[in-house]
């Protein structure tokens, strides 16, 4: 056991260096990639064979759910009439550790042709890979994590890395955000979690306690005790929100004196509580929530009128809106 846990922490340190590496090599090359990628006016074409061209699917797939249009072109194939996807308008990302591949080699002087540009990633600045290329970043490592050095690990675990940078970068600089990413992903559980909104998951306010400023502190304990709630929300005469007070606002009042349950709770609530609208990304409101530090958030209407509640802990077991809003 001590043996297995042992190599184990080998292969996670060596790969661990291997990436640390990459950062003293980022240079203008890189910004040159990503300023490249954003100008590309066709698609990004990712080309690799091996453990290169499974590392490639995974790039293209993290562009395309970022905003990059991209597409994986297996190079065997390409030599065999898939280069027809090529345009002039494509920017090619060729990925070779050796820079030497013969199948990615062998592509060269038709991608050339067509007048797509290159960019190289590879660990051998010397190479054919690399002298062909518009732009190479060097994703080479000192040693790879297989014992006998020769399985791809350390080398396909740096240029991921990469590819990742390569994808958040472009992601930054195009602002791309929650609800781009959430077009992108109608599907699933993510994708799921990022459309709905605030109107599709809070609760009614009618469902807490409330009552108005010149209550006291042993009327809100009373109420919050009665309903089971960490807070009462606090009333305007008309029914507007003047603000809230939880259990967390008591440490204000001087628990300890005399008459601390007879104190107004509006020497201790926070009348301008953070406040979301019906119709805002239940992301936006989960963020503040965190953020803050709240465990309830007020829900007001375009008119400023008071809709609701929406509950951290709904937020955070997001699958159970649907009961939760009942």
């Amino acid at each position: 056991m001590k043996e297995i846990l042992r190599h184990a922490r080998e292969v996670i340190q060596i790969e661990a260096e291997a990436v640390q590496g990459l950062l003293d090599r980022l240079d203008e090359n890189f910004v040159r990639a990503v300023q490249l990628l954003l100008e590309c006016q066709g698609r990004v074409v990712v080309t690799g064979i091996g453990k290169s061209g499974l590392v490639g699917r995974k790039i293209v797939a993290t562009l395309t759910s970022t905003g990059t249009p991209a597409a994986f072109l297996h190079p065997v194939e390409g030599l065999h009439g898939d280069l027809g996807m090529v345009t002039a308008k494509d920017v090619i990302l060729a990925i070779s550790n050796s820079g030497e591949t013969s199948e990615i080699i062998h592509l060269l002087p038709s991608l050339q042709k067509i007048g797509a540009k290159i960019i190289g990633l590879t660990g051998s600045l010397d190479s054919t890979l690399a002298r062909s290329s518009h732009i190479v970043i060097d994703v080479g490592v000192e040693r790879e994590a297989c014992p006998l050095g020769l399985a791809p690990t350390s080398s396909t675990t740096a240029t991921l890395v990469i590819g990742d940078a390569l994808a958040v970068a472009l992601m930054r600089q195009r602002k791309f955000g929650e609800k781009d990413f959430a077009l992108f992903h109608p599907g699933g559980s993510l994708g799921e979690r990022l459309s709905f909104k605030i109107k599709d998951i809070m609760r009614p306010a009618k469902d807490f306690p409330s009552l108005t400023s010149e209550k006291t502190v042993g009327e809100f304990l009373s109420a919050i005790n009665r309903c089971g709630a960490d807070f009462a929300l606090v009333l305007q005469p008309g029914g507007g929100l003047a603000g809230m007070v939880s259990d967390r606002d008591l440490r204000r009042g001087e628990i300890g004196s005399p008459d601390f349950l007879k104190r107004s709770i509006k020497k201790i609530m926070d009348p301008n509580p953070p406040t979301t609208e019906e119709e805002a990304p239940a992301s936006e409101a989960m963020r503040t929530m965190v953020e803050k530090n709240l465990l309830a958030m007020p829900v007001l209407d375009n008119k400023n009128n008071l809709k609701g509640v929406v509950i951290l802990r709904d937020l955070l077991s997001w699958k159970d809106r649907g009961d939760a809003a009942k």
